[in-house]
């Protein structure tokens, strides 16, 4: 049958199982827009910036597995989108980003907002390319669908000319539905494994990352806790195991628990499943070395090309994640491994993650926290950009459900509002949180805008010192006392949740933020606790502006 160029785009994204699209409105793809007016099975959420359509796709592909999709137009709208491509890249999340392009016939004049996009993305993305032939748009649809969710996922980026959109009377089948390959590991490998864990004196797991999902938590969490394996989670992939697991020893990246650093110095064996191993994780590649002389390492991962890459691998394994999890929560080989660090590290977790009661500060982050847990539901997403403000979140709440944590391990700022957004979306029946810093909040929280356009339920929760409180903080490590481009004049950010029809709320202490938080959880729609902190505490591991000049 034959149809329009945008018509059979639109038919094959359908066909992979897309089912929304978050886009701001170019006229390089107006016939995409007119497609989709008429997809029924597909949901296009309009956003306020490329930047915020993008972290909405990406954190749609955390959720489901499946790739979030965005479109953005040329130039200035693919160059605000691209964050969004990075977080996906460095996450291992799938996403496909669509950009309107010049004409065929304008490209290399520098036409207007002209960008050479599969060479401006390639660094970033696992492929980038250009559709110029229509009726090859169910070959590079099906592989960009593929590419992003195989091995080690991330994000594809697929530049649209204008004018080929246009053409009609295109005749072309529609691809069938691709899906993850699932690779099992070997038997003999298994067994290795099982007997280098077995040998071990106090062995620990790192895991979260690519290709983990609801399988592998399950399965990964039940052989773990059958051993007494304790279980770390790579930076930012906290709901990876529950937290109320027996053997969940707590979160690797920045501010961990001392005990829990210690642990893994010690460990004379590691199983790293699903985790790349990255910077913020290992402490900048040196909590876990390259080499780590005198501790072996047994690594896990979907992709190939991961496995050596940085670390030197006493054995690398290529599996699919839920596929491993599974082998090792039913294998059994008449061998009894038992631990009892697991539950030793989990108890030292409980005391590290317990809130304190009395408050240092007229708003305590800490004491806040414990009201956190005590009110909102426990299978809540947490979703936040990046800051000092993460730290409490990171350390006190407890990521139980699943997907419970979203949150870019690339750092980046400005995610918080628009996967929130993507997850009140996603899953309406779950208490969708921005959690967020001033200087994280103003990046894009515009995009409360959207989250009122479609009637969303969302809580945020803004923590407010008048700072870049990262920045601040290796500012005073570095330059005690020479304050320099980190303070900010901010507005009233429980008037602006006002201005977009929702409900706010200026809190100082923890009797007013306890008495706030309550009321919010009584209502419906956009709700904002704007929460005045001292800029004196920095951080949930402790630093302060006056101990780290102290130090210094």
């Amino acid at each position: 049958m034959s149809k329009t160029a945008a018509r059979l785009l639109v038919d094959c994204l359908a066909e992979q199982g897309c089912d929304r699209v978050f886009t701001v409105p170019g006229e390089s793809f107006l016939p995409v827009l007119d497609a989709l007016s008429d997809a029924e099975g597909i949901q296009t959420v309009t956003c306020r910036q490329e930047g915020g359509a993008a972290f909405m796709a990406c954190a749609d592909g955390a959720m489901t597995g499946k790739p979030g999709v965005a479109f953005v137009t040329r130039g200035p709208g693919a160059t605000n989108a691209s964050i969004g491509a990075h977080v996906a890249h460095q996450d291992s999340q799938p996403m496909i980003l669509f950009v309107g392009d010049v004409d065929r016939g304008m490209k290399d004049r520098e036409g207007f907002q002209e960008v050479d996009f599969p060479a401006f993305f390639g660094p970033i993305a696992k492929w980038a390319a250009k559709i110029d032939d229509a009726s090859r748009i169910p070959e590079y649809i099906a592989r960009a669908w593929s590419v992003a969710i195989s091995g080690r996922p991330g994000p594809v980026v697929l530049a649209l000319p204008e004018d080929m959109l246009h053409e009609d009377g295109i005749e072309a089948i529609v691809r069938p539905a691709v899906t993850r390959p699932a690779q099992a590991p070997c038997p003999d490998t298994m067994m290795t494994i099982m007997q280098m864990i077995g040998d071990a004196a106090s062995p620990l797991a790192i895991v979260g990352g690519a290709g983990w999902n609801a399988r592998a938590r399950h399965y990964f969490t039940q052989f773990a806790e059958r051993i007494g394996l304790p279980v770390a989670t790579a930076f930012r992939r906290q709901d990876a195991i529950p937290p109320s697991s027996s053997v969940y020893a707590g979160n690797l990246g920045y501010g961990p628990n001392p005990k829990l650093v210690e642990r893994v110095k010690a460990a004379d064996l590691l199983l790293v499943v699903g985790a790349r191993m990255g910077e913020a994780t290992t402490d900048g590649y040196a909590l876990v070395t390259p080499d780590h002389p005198d501790q072996a390492l047994i690594h896990v991962h979907p992709d190939p090309d991961e496995l050596g890459r940085v670390y030197r691998t006493d054995l690398a394994l290529c599996a699919d994640m839920p596929e491993f999890a599974e082998s090792a929560a039913l294998w059994d080989d008449g061998e009894v491994i038992d631990f009892d660090a697991g539950a030793e590290a989990h108890a030292e977790w409980e005391a590290w993650n317990t809130p304190r009661d009395e408050a240092e500060y007229d708003l305590d982050l800490a004491v806040a926290m414990g009201t956190v847990r005590r009110l909102l539901p426990d299978d809540a997403i947490v979703c936040n950009g990046a800051g000092n403000f993460s730290g409490w979140w990171h350390r006190y709440w407890r990521y139980e459900g699943y997907p419970s944590q979203l949150a870019p391990t690339a750092g980046a700022m400005g995610y918080g509002v628009p996967a929130a957004v993507a997850a009140a979306l996603r899953h309406p029946d779950r208490l969708a949180i921005a959690a967020a810093g001033d200087g994280d909040f103003l990046m894009n929280g515009q995009e409360l805008a959207t989250a009122a356009q479609y009637g969303l339920d969302l809580l945020v929760i803004l923590f407010d010192n008048s700072s870049y409180g990262t920045i601040r903080m290796h500012q005073e490590r570095e330059y005690p006392g020479r304050e320099a481009a980190t303070g900010l004049a901010n507005p009233d950010f429980a008037m602006m949740a006002e201005s977009y029809g929702g409900w706010g709320k200026r809190v100082a202490t923890n009797a007013e933020f306890d008495a706030a938080l309550e009321e919010a959880m009584q209502r419906k729609g956009i709700r904002l606790l704007h929460c005045i902190t001292d800029i004196e505490q920095l951080a949930a591991s402790g630093a302060t502006v006056s101990g780290l000049r102290a130090k210094a």
